[in-house]
Protein backbone atom coordinates (compact mmCIF):
# COMPACT_ATOMS: atom_id res chain seq x y z
CA UNK A 1 0.00 0.00 0.00
CA UNK A 2 1.53 3.51 -0.89
CA UNK A 3 1.89 6.72 1.06
CA UNK A 4 -0.94 9.06 1.18
CA UNK A 5 1.25 11.37 -0.66
CA UNK A 6 1.16 8.91 -3.81
CA UNK A 7 -2.18 8.53 -3.95
CA UNK A 8 -2.66 11.89 -3.89
CA UNK A 9 -0.41 11.95 -6.92
CA UNK A 10 -2.34 10.02 -8.77
CA UNK A 11 -5.35 12.10 -8.10
CA UNK A 12 -6.98 9.50 -5.77
CA UNK A 13 -8.60 10.23 -2.43
CA UNK A 14 -6.34 9.05 0.55
CA UNK A 15 -8.99 7.49 2.40
CA UNK A 16 -9.52 6.49 5.60
CA UNK A 17 -7.03 5.89 8.42
CA UNK A 18 -7.69 2.26 9.05
CA UNK A 19 -8.31 1.21 5.24
CA UNK A 20 -4.64 2.56 5.17
CA UNK A 21 -3.56 0.32 7.96
CA UNK A 22 -2.29 3.63 9.73
CA UNK A 23 -2.73 4.16 13.27
CA UNK A 24 -5.62 6.17 14.29
CA UNK A 25 -4.17 9.92 15.59
CA UNK A 26 -6.38 12.45 17.60
CA UNK A 27 -7.19 15.27 15.48
CA UNK A 28 -5.11 18.51 15.96
CA UNK A 29 -2.68 20.39 14.57
CA UNK A 30 -0.39 18.74 12.36
CA UNK A 31 3.35 18.09 13.05
CA UNK A 32 5.83 19.81 11.17
CA UNK A 33 8.73 18.27 8.80
CA UNK A 34 12.08 18.95 9.58
CA UNK A 35 11.88 21.75 6.79
CA UNK A 36 9.74 23.58 8.65
CA UNK A 37 6.38 22.59 6.17
CA UNK A 38 3.50 21.16 7.94
CA UNK A 39 1.72 17.83 6.28
CA UNK A 40 4.91 16.90 4.79
CA UNK A 41 4.48 13.90 2.43
CA UNK A 42 1.03 14.98 0.51
CA UNK A 43 2.78 19.01 0.58
CA UNK A 44 5.77 16.81 -1.55
CA UNK A 45 3.38 14.95 -3.40
CA UNK A 46 1.37 17.91 -4.23
CA UNK A 47 4.44 19.97 -5.73
CA UNK A 48 5.74 16.80 -7.53
CA UNK A 49 2.45 16.56 -9.33
CA UNK A 50 2.76 20.02 -10.70
CA UNK A 51 3.66 20.68 -13.72
CA UNK A 52 7.11 22.99 -14.82
CA UNK A 53 6.56 25.89 -15.84
CA UNK A 54 6.22 26.61 -19.92
CA UNK A 55 9.09 28.56 -21.24
CA UNK A 56 7.91 31.38 -23.60
CA UNK A 57 9.12 31.13 -27.31
CA UNK A 58 10.99 33.51 -28.66
CA UNK A 59 8.87 34.02 -31.55
CA UNK A 60 9.58 37.29 -32.54
CA UNK A 61 12.22 36.86 -35.34
CA UNK A 62 14.29 40.30 -35.00
CA UNK A 63 14.99 39.20 -31.08
CA UNK A 64 15.27 35.75 -31.83
CA UNK A 65 17.67 36.75 -34.30
CA UNK A 66 20.03 39.19 -32.74
CA UNK A 67 19.94 36.54 -29.82
CA UNK A 68 21.54 33.68 -32.06
CA UNK A 69 23.80 36.41 -33.63
CA UNK A 70 25.31 37.38 -29.69
CA UNK A 71 25.07 34.13 -28.24
CA UNK A 72 25.28 31.19 -31.21
CA UNK A 73 22.89 28.16 -31.71
CA UNK A 74 23.59 24.73 -31.92
CA UNK A 75 22.87 23.33 -35.47
CA UNK A 76 22.27 19.97 -35.74
CA UNK A 77 21.34 17.91 -39.15
CA UNK A 78 19.69 20.41 -41.10
CA UNK A 79 18.14 17.87 -43.62
CA UNK A 80 14.50 18.19 -42.26
CA UNK A 81 14.55 21.97 -42.02
CA UNK A 82 15.21 21.98 -45.28
CA UNK A 83 12.35 19.57 -45.91
CA UNK A 84 10.30 21.68 -43.97
CA UNK A 85 10.83 24.86 -45.74
CA UNK A 86 10.36 23.33 -49.27
CA UNK A 87 6.79 22.06 -48.46
CA UNK A 88 6.07 25.33 -46.96
CA UNK A 89 7.15 27.25 -50.06
CA UNK A 90 4.92 24.60 -51.82
CA UNK A 91 2.10 25.21 -50.08
CA UNK A 92 2.51 29.60 -50.12
CA UNK A 93 2.88 29.28 -53.87
CA UNK A 94 -0.43 27.85 -54.03
CA UNK A 95 -2.10 30.59 -51.82
CA UNK A 96 -0.24 33.21 -53.46
CA UNK A 97 -1.49 32.11 -56.82
CA UNK A 98 -4.80 32.18 -56.08
CA UNK A 99 -4.50 35.70 -54.44
CA UNK A 100 -2.44 37.01 -57.37
CA UNK A 101 -5.19 35.66 -59.61
CA UNK A 102 -7.75 37.34 -58.14
CA UNK A 103 -5.39 40.75 -58.19
CA UNK A 104 -5.18 40.12 -61.83
CA UNK A 105 -9.02 39.68 -62.57
CA UNK A 106 -10.25 42.67 -60.39
CA UNK A 107 -7.12 44.82 -62.13
CA UNK A 108 -8.49 44.26 -65.44
CA UNK A 109 -11.78 44.89 -64.74
CA UNK A 110 -11.58 47.90 -63.89
CA UNK A 111 -8.52 48.33 -66.35
CA UNK A 112 -5.59 49.28 -64.55
CA UNK A 113 -2.37 47.69 -63.56
CA UNK A 114 -1.86 45.10 -61.11
CA UNK A 115 0.39 47.06 -59.17
CA UNK A 116 -1.75 50.45 -59.61
CA UNK A 117 -4.89 47.60 -58.00
CA UNK A 118 -2.88 46.60 -55.22
CA UNK A 119 -1.51 49.73 -54.20
CA UNK A 120 -5.23 51.71 -54.50
CA UNK A 121 -7.73 48.92 -53.63
CA UNK A 122 -9.73 49.20 -50.72
CA UNK A 123 -10.20 45.51 -50.23
CA UNK A 124 -7.95 45.24 -47.64
CA UNK A 125 -8.20 41.91 -47.04
CA UNK A 126 -6.92 40.67 -50.67
CA UNK A 127 -4.33 42.85 -49.85
CA UNK A 128 -3.23 41.41 -46.89
CA UNK A 129 -3.51 37.76 -48.06
CA UNK A 130 -1.14 38.86 -51.22
CA UNK A 131 1.32 40.78 -48.87
CA UNK A 132 1.28 37.43 -46.42
CA UNK A 133 1.41 35.02 -48.34
CA UNK A 134 4.58 37.03 -51.23
CA UNK A 135 6.18 37.63 -47.39
CA UNK A 136 6.11 33.93 -46.65
CA UNK A 137 7.01 33.24 -49.78
CA UNK A 138 10.73 35.40 -49.36
CA UNK A 139 10.86 34.55 -45.58
CA UNK A 140 11.46 31.20 -46.32
CA UNK A 141 13.98 31.71 -49.14
CA UNK A 142 15.73 33.83 -46.85
CA UNK A 143 15.62 31.26 -44.10
CA UNK A 144 16.98 28.96 -46.57
CA UNK A 145 19.84 30.62 -47.35
CA UNK A 146 20.48 32.11 -43.82
CA UNK A 147 20.47 27.88 -43.15
CA UNK A 148 22.56 27.27 -45.99
CA UNK A 149 25.46 30.13 -45.22
CA UNK A 150 25.14 29.11 -41.50
CA UNK A 151 26.17 25.21 -43.13
CA UNK A 152 28.64 26.10 -45.44
CA UNK A 153 30.51 28.49 -43.15
CA UNK A 154 29.54 27.15 -39.14
CA UNK A 155 29.04 29.92 -38.12
CA UNK A 156 25.44 30.52 -36.71
CA UNK A 157 25.78 34.29 -37.41
CA UNK A 158 24.04 33.30 -40.64
CA UNK A 159 21.04 31.97 -39.61
CA UNK A 160 20.49 34.79 -37.08
CA UNK A 161 20.94 37.58 -39.96
CA UNK A 162 18.16 35.80 -41.53
CA UNK A 163 15.91 36.11 -38.73
CA UNK A 164 16.47 39.73 -38.55
CA UNK A 165 15.84 40.37 -41.94
CA UNK A 166 12.55 38.55 -41.83
CA UNK A 167 11.38 40.20 -39.39
CA UNK A 168 12.49 43.67 -40.69
CA UNK A 169 10.53 42.36 -44.12
CA UNK A 170 7.13 41.30 -42.20
CA UNK A 171 6.89 45.07 -39.70
CA UNK A 172 6.89 46.60 -43.11
CA UNK A 173 4.23 44.90 -44.22
CA UNK A 174 2.79 45.54 -41.18
CA UNK A 175 3.49 49.25 -41.80
CA UNK A 176 1.48 49.12 -44.94
CA UNK A 177 -1.22 47.21 -44.01
CA UNK A 178 -1.89 50.02 -41.34
CA UNK A 179 -1.76 52.90 -43.86
CA UNK A 180 -4.20 51.19 -46.19
CA UNK A 181 -6.46 51.25 -43.21
CA UNK A 182 -5.90 54.23 -42.41
CA UNK A 183 -6.76 55.86 -46.02
CA UNK A 184 -9.76 53.87 -45.70
CA UNK A 185 -10.84 55.47 -42.67
CA UNK A 186 -10.88 59.15 -43.89
CA UNK A 187 -12.02 58.18 -47.66
CA UNK A 188 -9.63 58.24 -50.80
CA UNK A 189 -10.60 58.01 -54.41
CA UNK A 190 -10.65 56.05 -57.33
CA UNK A 191 -7.70 55.40 -59.44
CA UNK A 192 -7.14 57.55 -62.18
CA UNK A 193 -7.29 55.34 -64.61
CA UNK A 194 -10.84 54.45 -63.80
CA UNK A 195 -12.23 58.14 -62.84
CA UNK A 196 -10.80 58.93 -66.67
CA UNK A 197 -13.42 56.18 -68.23
CA UNK A 198 -16.27 56.81 -65.35
CA UNK A 199 -15.81 60.45 -67.44
CA UNK A 200 -15.25 59.69 -70.48
CA UNK A 201 -19.01 57.27 -69.84
CA UNK A 202 -20.69 60.58 -68.73
CA UNK A 203 -19.56 62.65 -72.05
CA UNK A 204 -20.71 59.39 -73.90
CA UNK A 205 -24.23 60.27 -73.43
CA UNK A 206 -25.95 62.75 -75.86
CA UNK A 207 -27.69 65.00 -73.55
CA UNK A 208 -24.11 65.85 -71.94
CA UNK A 209 -21.98 69.15 -73.00
CA UNK A 210 -19.22 68.66 -70.23
CA UNK A 211 -18.16 67.19 -66.91
CA UNK A 212 -17.79 70.47 -64.11
CA UNK A 213 -16.09 68.40 -61.64
CA UNK A 214 -15.90 64.43 -60.76
CA UNK A 215 -15.54 63.08 -57.39
CA UNK A 216 -15.33 59.45 -56.44
CA UNK A 217 -14.66 58.12 -52.40
CA UNK A 218 -14.19 54.09 -52.02
CA UNK A 219 -16.70 53.11 -49.01
CA UNK A 220 -15.83 50.19 -48.49
CA UNK A 221 -14.09 46.93 -49.93
CA UNK A 222 -14.98 47.03 -53.72
CA UNK A 223 -17.97 49.76 -53.13
CA UNK A 224 -17.11 53.19 -55.24
CA UNK A 225 -19.40 56.24 -54.65
CA UNK A 226 -19.73 58.75 -57.87
CA UNK A 227 -20.55 62.56 -57.49
CA UNK A 228 -20.47 64.79 -60.56
CA UNK A 229 -21.74 68.21 -61.55
CA UNK A 230 -23.04 67.76 -64.99
CA UNK A 231 -23.45 70.82 -67.74
CA UNK A 232 -26.04 69.39 -69.58
CA UNK A 233 -27.17 70.83 -73.32
CA UNK A 234 -29.26 73.56 -73.40
CA UNK A 235 -31.81 72.08 -75.79
CA UNK A 236 -32.66 69.27 -73.41
CA UNK A 237 -36.13 69.45 -71.43
CA UNK A 238 -37.13 68.03 -68.13
CA UNK A 239 -37.69 65.24 -68.73
CA UNK A 240 -34.96 64.08 -71.38
CA UNK A 241 -32.60 65.40 -67.73
CA UNK A 242 -33.82 62.63 -66.04
CA UNK A 243 -33.70 59.97 -68.62
CA UNK A 244 -30.28 61.04 -69.50
CA UNK A 245 -29.48 60.50 -65.21
CA UNK A 246 -30.85 57.32 -65.20
CA UNK A 247 -28.92 55.79 -68.23
CA UNK A 248 -25.93 57.27 -67.14
CA UNK A 249 -26.73 55.54 -63.89
CA UNK A 250 -27.68 52.55 -65.60
CA UNK A 251 -24.22 52.59 -67.43
CA UNK A 252 -21.87 53.23 -64.76
CA UNK A 253 -23.05 50.14 -62.66
CA UNK A 254 -23.18 47.95 -65.47
CA UNK A 255 -19.43 48.26 -66.64
CA UNK A 256 -18.26 48.81 -62.91
CA UNK A 257 -20.18 46.70 -60.29
CA UNK A 258 -18.34 48.15 -57.34
CA UNK A 259 -20.32 51.90 -57.58
CA UNK A 260 -23.09 51.16 -55.64
CA UNK A 261 -24.22 55.37 -55.50
CA UNK A 262 -24.32 57.88 -58.25
CA UNK A 263 -25.37 61.41 -57.29
CA UNK A 264 -25.74 63.71 -60.56
CA UNK A 265 -25.68 67.39 -60.42
CA UNK A 266 -26.80 69.97 -63.01
CA UNK A 267 -24.64 72.30 -63.05
CA UNK A 268 -23.94 74.94 -66.11
CA UNK A 269 -19.98 75.96 -66.63
CA UNK A 270 -18.12 79.44 -65.97
CA UNK A 271 -18.69 80.44 -69.60
CA UNK A 272 -22.30 79.57 -69.44
CA UNK A 273 -22.88 81.55 -66.32
CA UNK A 274 -20.98 84.49 -67.71
CA UNK A 275 -23.19 84.58 -70.65
CA UNK A 276 -26.24 84.72 -68.84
Amino acid sequence: MGTPGALLCRGKPAGRAHDLNLPLKRPGRPRRSPDGAGGGGARAARRACRRPPRRRPHGRPITHGFHTISHGENLSDLTLSYLVLAVSFVIEAVSWRKAMSQVRAEAGRLGVSRRAYVARTSDTALKAMLFEDSAALAGLVIAALGLLGAQLTGDPAWDGVASVVIGVLLLAIALNLIAANVSLLIGQAAPRGMETRIRATLLAQPEVEDVVELLTMMLGPGRLMVAAKIDFRDEASAAGLEIACDEVDRRLRERYPGIVQVFLDPTPTRADRRGE
